[in-house]
């Protein structure tokens, strides 16, 4: 019996096999593009990646694009999937490459592997979102010690050959056989300082000979040895390629953009063309429009007899191709334009094609070999928000897009730089060094000179840093992301520290080539002036200045652009953007970005000020209702001049206030020293402030005598600060002509019944202001009419939202305390989280941090639940939500999906919110419908 079920079991396991590989078969894992045809298109980035999309896009257009293909993400998913000791490419795969292989020979007239002439290729990464210098290449492959000859005798060049072999010699090693590619370059600079030349361009053929020599040497003395066989080092490329979809590197750009893990990368296989050839050679990066400012001109640099490694690696400053793309740095330089005008004039006419095509600016990479014109790249281009804003604005008018169109080119959280501190201009300052103005704004720090440094003096110390470089790589993202500016000897404006700097709005100035770095002494000398480390640097991103020592910031002004991409955002939005704010100024900012109204204002933080907290005190220590009431009169005209300031403000706007939240415990002092300090200023024994402290102590103050419970036990706070809103709303109606929309919201409620008890004797003291000031001034004025008044709850339990359709009979409007709600939801302290939430992101258990980005699966449930019972009680139920989550552009998605009448944010968020608002809209035009399976609770006749 067992022998058959094995028989069986084993039969079937053949037949899952067969199955496998035959669908595997069946599946296209190889695109071929070139001479004009092409299996792909653009529009199979998923499939193709960023880059193998747009190659096959432009050979269709009929650019010069060299022949290759692309292996698709789906190989790349295959190759995770499987373990090292595995197969890890589908079966079809290896013909698949070869057919590919015989193609590209036939268009091309070479053949891999030939010992007379062979074609070489080009291994490169290609993820789905552009990810640059994050994931590994490598050029040149083919060559060994057979085919180097070939090359030789078809170029006619031993120096352009041996210049080929050495570089990717020293490539491979450092992707594939994992030997660090610093072996290499101290062996080229040794080279170069023994032959007394300061540019690799000077080298000899048989120096480069020697060198390559020099080069096996260290890679057999690492444990390798180099492989001959060209089908084994594309082999090794390619795995090497995909590998490098998960280096720290690129885990951390992921992390920084927020790209998915589960996308992978595409390879893209690709024939050599060689811009290191000769003085008729050259290769480039060049921006349709210019990536910095937006200026529709033809933008870019390039460098002669060179590859194109060494224009993005910033391993020589390069040149600019035009004059319009000249810096006082470059201001002597001779312009490709100048120096091969016909290839440049190609160069024009490829780049307004593009354009034109893609409808957006583009980056583009291109080779001359031989005075001929070959494209490598295009995508859309990495741009700073202004420059995002100018080119988007720009391209509405020149009719290429349309208004939605831009809207939704913006990333939300670009228009944070629009916000960065720039430079007083009236500040005096110390210009110490200048180099090439690589991503704009203004950054001030510490100077540090490696990247882990960076991480650990920002994310431990707490201090603000300027990374400086001789020239950046990839591994130091992880300290460019958390520096306030960078700053390189090296490098031109399309090197990887200045693509990626402008990529994450941080200010760059690259290649200042005047100042020594030394890693070692961890200093810079520019002119006669030390820098060390931990010494204050300014950079002006703008001029590419670099100043010693603190600049004063000023905030800078938004300009036209920015207003008409509001103005076409305000059209299409359907959810309101309000803002956080408890003082005048805030309020005044936030209106100065479009703010519809402040969707908290926390009393609480109104107490805290030098000038009341001692009155504040005084009532928390008050032990009878008459000794309490008494310091509350102190209070009163302090609150109710802080609600006058905001209602002049908001100009009629409405404004949620909400009620004294926090336990009081927060509001005395902790120490004995401060108890000492406090008891001598209010006169008031040591030992009864002691026993008070501990009276108010609570092990979980966070879940303990705090919101509606307050109200509940004090009444008297509640309604001192009703009456102060309501007072401070009258006086503006009846004197100064306002309408004022005070929202009145009550914390922390659990039960309908807490809302019922609190809500009751907060409308008898409203309508008893109301008619008191009627009676004084002789107007009549009610709810609705001058004081439009409304008495809501903040939403911040999960019971709340289970029993929201309970609750909303006696709330005209649920606001969703978000970071209350997460914590409530989670079981988690939003406070100590942060200790071990990093592990839950790393460990993908979370994707992603539930205090800054909204939950949909459970918080988010439980706020969709809400809002389906609350306005199943109460149809005209407003809902907004007020937590840090409102500023968030995916939060702010989901918000439209529930269907929220607003969100709420810091006033620096506004235009954030507003602009993911407008894009939710033109993305979704009708916001999700309620859930219907949820039961209607009724009131039960209580209202």
């Amino acid at each position: 019996m067992s022998s058959v079920i094995k028989s069986k079991t084993g039969a079937n396991k053949r037949k899952s096999v067969s199955s496998r590989v035959t669908k595997e078969k069946s599946r296209k894992y190889v695109y071929g593009f070139g001479g004009g045809n092409a299996d792909g298109s653009e529009t199979m980035k998923e499939l193709l990646g960023g880059k193998g999309a747009n190659l096959h896009g432009m050979t269709k257009l009929g650019l010069p694009v060299p022949p290759g293909f692309t292996i698709t993400t789906e190989v790349c998913t295959y190759f995770y999937s499987k373990s090292s000791t595995e197969h890890r490419y589908p079966a079809s795969l290896d013909e698949e490459m070869r057919a590919a292989v015989r193609k590209m020979e036939k268009q091309i007239g070479k053949k891999f592997g030939d010992v007379e002439n062979p074609l070489l290729v080009s291994v490169r990464s290609g993820a789905r979102a552009s990810m640059p210098g994050m994931m590994d290449t490598i050029l040149n492959l083919g060559l060994n010690d057979q085919t180097i000859h070939g090359l030789i005798a078809h170029s006619h060049d031993e120096r352009f050959s041996y210049d080929s072999y050495r570089r990717f010699i020293a490539m491979y090693s450092d992707v594939v056989l994992n030997i660090h590619s610093n072996h290499f370059e101290v062996a080229l600079e040794d080279l170069k300082h023994e032959r007394g030349v300061e540019e690799d361009t000077e080298l000899s053929g048989s120096d480069l000979k020697s060198l390559v020599s020099k080069y096996k040497q260290i890679v057999k003395s690492n444990g390798h040895v180099f492989p001959e066989n060209p089908w084994e080092q594309l082999l090794g490329a390619i795995g090497a390629v995909f590998a490098s979809w998960k280096n720290p590197r690129a885990n951390t750009y992921r992390k920084l953009n927020d790209i998915p893990e589960a996308w992978g990368t595409a390879v893209n296989v690709q024939a050599m063309v060689f811009g290191n050839m000769g003085s008729d050679c050259a290769t480039g990066v060049a921006f349709t429009r210019d990536p910095s400012t937006g200026v529709r001109k033809f933008f870019g640099e390039y460098l002669v007899n060179a590859q194109g490694e060494d224009v993005v690696a910033g391993i020589r400053t390069p040149q600019p191709i035009n004059e319009s793309s000249r810096t006082g740095e470059t201001k002597a330089a001779v312009t490709l334009e100048k120096v091969m005008p016909k290839p440049y004039a190609a160069l024009v006419k490829v780049y307004q094609a593009l354009e034109k095509h893609y409808r957006d600016m583009q980056d583009i990479e291109f080779t001359i070999e031989k005075g001929k014109l070959f494209m490598l790249q295009t995508r859309g281009g990495k741009r700073t928000a202004p420059a995002a804003l100018k080119i988007a604005v720009d391209m509405v008018s020149e009719k290429l897009i349309t208004k939605n169109e831009a809207i939704l080119r913006i990333a939300p959280e670009q228009l944070d730089q629009l916000l960065h501190p720039r430079l007083d201009p009236k500040a005096k300052k110390e210009v110490i060094a200048k180099g090439l103005p690589a991503s704009p704004g203004a950054a001030c720090g510490q100077v540090v000179f490696d990247p882990d440094t960076a991480e650990k003096w920002v994310k431990e110390l707490g201090r603000k840093v300027i990374l400086v470089r001789i020239e950046t790589s990839p591994e130091d993202i992880h300290g460019m992301s958390v520096a306030e500016g960078i700053l390189t000897a090296r490098g031109g404006m399309t090197s990887h520290a200045a693509v990626v700097a402008r990529g994450m709005g941080k200010c760059c100035v690259a290649g200042c080539s005047s100042m020594k770095v030394s890693y070692e002494a961890k200093t810079f000398l520019a002119g006669v002036t030390t820098i060390r480390e931990g010494d204050f640097i300014t950079l002006e991103g703008s001029t590419g200045e670099v100043i010693k020592g603190k600049v004063p910031t000023i905030l800078p002004a938004l300009d036209l652009n920015f207003q008409k991409l509001m103005t076409w955002v305000d059209e299409v939005r359907t959810l309101q953007v309000r803002t956080n704010a408890d003082t005048p100024q805030d309020a005044k900012v936030a209106r100065g970005f479009g703010a519809e109204g402040i969707g908290l204002c926390r009393t609480e933080h109104m107490f805290f000020e030098s000038d009341r907290i001692d009155a504040v005190r005084e009532m928390i220590l008050a032990d009878t209702l008459v000794a309490r009431n008494r310091a509350l009169e102190k209070i009163l005209p302090m609150q109710k001049s802080d609600f006058k300031g905001i209602f002049r403000e908001m100009k009629g706007l409405p404004v949620t206030i909400r009620l004294l939240d926090p336990p009081l415990h927060e509001f005395i002092p902790h120490t004995d020293e401060e108890l000492h300090s406090l008891a001598v200023k209010i006169d008031v024994s040591f030992e009864r402030l002691k026993r008070k402290q501990e009276m108010l102590h609570e092990v979980n103050p966070m879940l303990g005598h705090r919101g509606v419970r307050l109200g509940i036990s004090y009444p008297e706070i509640y309604l001192t600060q009703i009456r102060a809103i309501m007072e401070a709303a009258a006086e503006l109606v009846t004197e100064e002509g306002f309408k004022i929309s005070p929202e009145m919201m009550i914390p922390l409620v659990g039960d309908w019944r807490e809302l019922r008890f609190v809500r009751e004797y907060c409308i008898e003291e409203a309508e008893r202001v109301i008619a008191e000031f009627a009676k004084s001034t002789g107007k009549k004025f009610s709810k609705g009419k001058g004081i439009d008044y409304s008495i809501g709850t903040m939403i911040e339990l999960p019971r709340a939202c289970l029993t929201a359709g309970e609750i909303a009979p006696y709330a005209e409007f649920f606001s969703f305390g978000t970071n209350d709600l997460t914590q409530t939801t989670y079981g988690l302290s939003r406070d100590d989280s942060g200790l071990f939430l990093k592990d839950y992101l790393e460990a993908k258990i979370y994707e992603k941090d539930p205090f800054a980005t909204l939950d949909p699966h459970g918080v988010g449930r439980l706020i969709d639940i809400a809002i389906h019972e609350g306005r199943a009680a109460r149809p005209n139920l407003k809902v907004g939500i007020c937590g840090e989550h409102g500023g968030d552009p995916t939060s702010v998605l989901l918000c439209h999906q529930y269907g929220l009448d607003y969100v709420s944010c810091s006033p620096y968020r506004v235009p954030i919110a507003k602009l993911a608002a407008a894009q939710a809209s033109i993305r979704e035009p009708r916001a999700k419908k309620p859930l219907k399976k949820n039961p209607k609770k009724k009131a039960s006749g209580r209202k």
